[in-house]
């Protein structure tokens, strides 16, 4: 792996016009990371109302994490089914969702009655509602932010592949593992055991594929068409503002960028072979191994791709289209905390980036770590 400094980085990403005439770019340059919810045991203890501290609270297998609403942090626990809200300003935790039991159980009951069976992923919508996807339930989730109470919003609990052009609550999905929602508040979802990427019409709860031919080994080409273009392992997704949906193949080991006003897909990250290579380098050039987790910052023009079994949080400029390590050297473990080069990780695979702070999920050493960035106009 190639080690840039400050000066280094800068000059590979110069443009060849007058100093005067380029624009300002923004420079991430990392802080400290630290551990906000977790001891390193796998466990749970009851929190009753006024929760636990998070760094005193043992979390179980953490995966997907979100900033909610009213500016907690959310993640939730595969293993145990449970969502968690850690108080970024008292940093108590508390779960607020399931029972500990794995199961698909609950729906028109109150969130902390209900039972989550391998819960990936959590995202809220723009009416605060908290969706939750479950792999082993093969459906996706809601809990309304008004009452508490569960409801299936897309699958019917058994595996399968149906339901394209009818009601969402009657298709078969098989194990999905991601979701978020398009800047028209569609539900978008990793359908990874069909392949595909599926569509949820939140106005009229109409279901469709977005992308993917459920052709699980097929290649999938530099770019094309969203409809009918093969995709090797959707494992993860992202969304930012401007129509774009940013895609992470599992087993295809590459980004791509899913135009979704235009229809079209292309390759930006990864060659597609397993490898742990390219930082400091063009995007395009590097190599992965078994990303599981994305997340679009605007703040930095940059997307924060989890290579899970590299074990590192690594950081893709959409400017410059350089690849650079964040967090994490490469070798599996357990920390320390402080100079986020020297931790270690333990097969993360959810990330967050909220006002400069970048969440991470470290699930195997079952913390929650939190790495402070210094964005640098230059």
């Amino acid at each position: 792996m190639t080690i840039y400094t400050r000066r280094r980085f800068l000059q590979s990403v110069a443009v060849t016009v007058p100093f005067a005439a380029q624009p300002r770019r923004l420079f991430t340059r990392q802080g400290l990371v630290r551990t906000i919810a977790g001891t390193g045991v796998a466990g749970y203890e009851m929190e009753g109302q006024r929760g636990l501290i998070g760094t005193e609270t043992q979390v179980n297998n953490p995966y997907g994490v979100v900033v909610g609403p009213d500016g907690a942090l959310y993640f939730c626990e595969v293993d145990t089914g449970r969502t968690r809200r850690l108080d970024l300003g008292t940093q108590r935790l508390t779960t607020v969702a399931g029972t500990g039991d794995k199961a698909y159980e609950g729906d028109g009951q109150l969130a902390l009655q209900a039972s989550f069976s391998a819960p990936h992923e959590i995202r809220f919508d723009r009416d605060r509602h908290l969706f939750v996807v479950e792999r082993d339930s093969h459906a996706v989730r809601r809990i309304d932010a008004n009452t508490g109470v569960v409801s299936t919003v897309a699958g019917t609990g058994e595996a399968g592949f149906s339901g394209d052009g009818g009601p969402a609550i009657t298709a078969q999905l098989r194990q999905p593992h991601s979701i978020a929602f398009d800047a028209d508040g569609n539900l978008l979802i990793c359908d990874i055991g069909n392949g595909r990427v599926r569509s949820v019409n939140m106005q009229n709860g109409l279901i469709s594929t977005l992308s993917g031919t459920g052709d699980r080994q097929a290649a999938t080409p530099n770019s094309g068409p969203l409809a009918g273009t093969p995709l090797r392992g959707p494992r993860s997704l992202d969304t930012d503002n401007e129509g774009n949906a940013y895609l992470v193949l599992r087993e295809g080991n590459a980004v791509f960028r899913l135009n979704l006003l235009a229809g079209s897909l292309e390759r930006i990250a990864g060659t597609g072979e397993t490898g742990y290579t390219g930082d400091g380098g063009p995007a395009l050039e590097a190599t992965f191994n078994g990303p599981k987790g994305i997340a679009y910052s605007g703040q930095d023009e940059s997307l924060y791709i989890v290579d899970t079994e590299n074990h590192v949080i690594r950081r893709m400029s959409l400017r410059t289209g350089i690849l650079e390590t964040v967090l994490g050297n490469g070798e599996r473990g357990d920390g320390p905390d402080g100079d986020p080069h020297s931790c270690k990780m333990d097969r993360p695979h959810g990330v967050f980036v909220n006002e400069g702070v970048v969440y991470v999920t470290d699930s195997e050493s079952h913390r929650v770590r939190a790495l402070e960035l210094s964005l640098i106009h230059i």
